[in-house]
């Protein structure tokens, strides 16, 4: 098969790229590979997608309408994966414009690019951001996400919004996927788990939120990209419609989770055991924007398409922590 993934640079889509070409498939990778965290990891993800004849990489910005135009122009594919977006919360605070034109504009271009050039399914990311203020856990498909916390997390809920529109007004089949923490090899820096190694090597405090009050459904990259090839494999599922309409609308919406939850002081522990060394916490309220706990109810993906997640956290993080030294030549 030939897919078109979108942010092909970028820590879940490079490792999704990776699976696709490990199995034969061809992908066409597109990212701006902007500067929000440091852009030589995203050349070395690259570099190892290019050892691959299959991978053909063009730089684009989603959010510049005729470059993304020539390349739905220039290639073939059935299937668009998108996980080019903004990411993180906090940063949405200090630079809106940003998400705006990425998560909105660029969210919107895809769509009709999508439209214009018959794609038979539109898969992409959406995030568990979306569940905000509602303290219903484990959080369902099923729950109310109109409790936006941040300018990210309603980027995504208006992103599955947007896609239920095309899907209804033109049959466009799209598929989202709300990510639960994602961690794991070549990660991005500015998550926890990334910035807790760092700080822990270097004898820095590492900050810790909430006092520490914090839950997580931490997801291994594995894992996640098993889900999304299991969605992108499948068959685009329709909505689940109380009025029956003549043609049910072929959107869906799964979260992509481990389904356990997590402490985060745990978490920390895990990772003071794999690096050998204690941290040194520094204690911190709640960050406006952020929640204290997250689950994923995975019934649905379970029931529909046989995911099942295989990597344990303490097994994930000892994964991570065997990445960081060796990309960062480090040895203790």
């Amino acid at each position: 098969m030939k897919f078109l993934a979108t942010g092909v640079a970028g820590f879940i889509g490079s490792s999704l790229a990776n699976l696709f070409l490990n199995r034969g498939d061809e992908v066409i990778g597109i990212d701006n590979l902007n500067d929000y965290y440091d852009v030589k990891i995203k050349e070395a993800r690259l570099d190892i997608l290019r050892q691959n004849p299959r991978f053909t990489f063009c730089k684009v910005d989603i959010s510049h309408r005729s470059d993304l135009s020539t390349i739905f122009l220039s290639h073939s594919f059935d299937t668009v994966v998108h996980l080019a977006a903004q990411a993180g919360v906090r940063y949405s605070m200090e630079n809106p414009y940003a998400y705006i034109d990425a998560n909105l504009v660029g969210f919107a271009n895809v769509l009709e690019e999508c439209r214009h050039h018959d794609i038979k399914h539109l898969v992409y990311a959406s995030s568990s951001s979306v569940y905000g203020a509602n303290a219903r856990l484990p959080s369902s498909e099923n729950d109310n996400t109109d409790q936006a916390m941040s300018l990210y997390a309603a980027t995504k809920k208006a992103n599955e919004v947007m896609a239920h529109s095309y899907s209804h007004l033109y049959q466009l089949p799209t598929t989202g996927l709300r990510f639960f923490t994602v961690y794991g090899p070549w990660g991005r820096p500015d998550m926890a788990l990334f910035k807790f190694t760092r700080n822990i090597l270097a004898g820095e405090p590492i900050p810790v939120y909430n006092d520490g009050e914090m839950i997580r459904d931490f997801t291994y990259i594995d894992d996640i990209v098993a889900g999304i090839s299991l969605v992108v494999d499948g068959p685009a599922m329709k909505a689940d419609e109380l009025d029956n309409p003549p043609q049910p609308t072929p959107w869906k919406i799964y979260n992509i989770g481990n389904g356990r939850r997590v402490q985060l002081m745990d978490y920390i522990h895990m990772l003071e055991k794999q690096l050998g060394r204690k941290a040194s916490l520094e204690l911190l309220p709640m960050q406006d924007g952020d929640v204290p706990e997250t689950e994923a109810n995975i019934d649905s993906i379970v029931d529909d398409l046989g995911y099942h997640p295989k990597t344990d956290v303490n097994e994930g993080i000892a994964k991570f922590v065997s990445w960081y030294r060796d990309y960062y030549k480090i040895s203790f």
